[in-house]
């Protein structure tokens, strides 16, 4: 078991809670509040699209050893934050 990895997926997990429950957009870094239209929807994406899938990920990647856990995980990650960043590029965005 990697407690490292246990603790940053508890952090995103309650990240995740903070940014698709509680609508706390500012933990959000990198975009510019007046070009979204609907930040309801910015939190459930981010929060519930990424965060928490990450999160869950991360602490079952904790728990279970296997090869190339490193370079799935990353690979995940990634392909999720694309999905993310279209799905708020087309719909969201001014």
């Amino acid at each position: 078991m990697d407690y490292g990895l246990l603790i940053i997926g508890i952090a995103l997990l309650w990240v995740s809670f903070l940014v698709g429950i509680k609508k706390q957009t500012w933990l959000l870094a990198g975009f510019n509040e007046k070009k979204i239209n609907n930040k309801k929807l910015l939190g459930k994406v981010t929060g519930g699209g990424f965060f928490l899938p990450v999160g869950l990920l991360i602490v079952i990647n904790s728990m279970i050893d296997y090869p190339h856990e490193g370079t799935i995980l990353i690979l995940a990650i990634l392909v999720l934050l694309t999905i993310v960043y279209v799905f708020i590029n087309r719909r969201l965005l001014d």
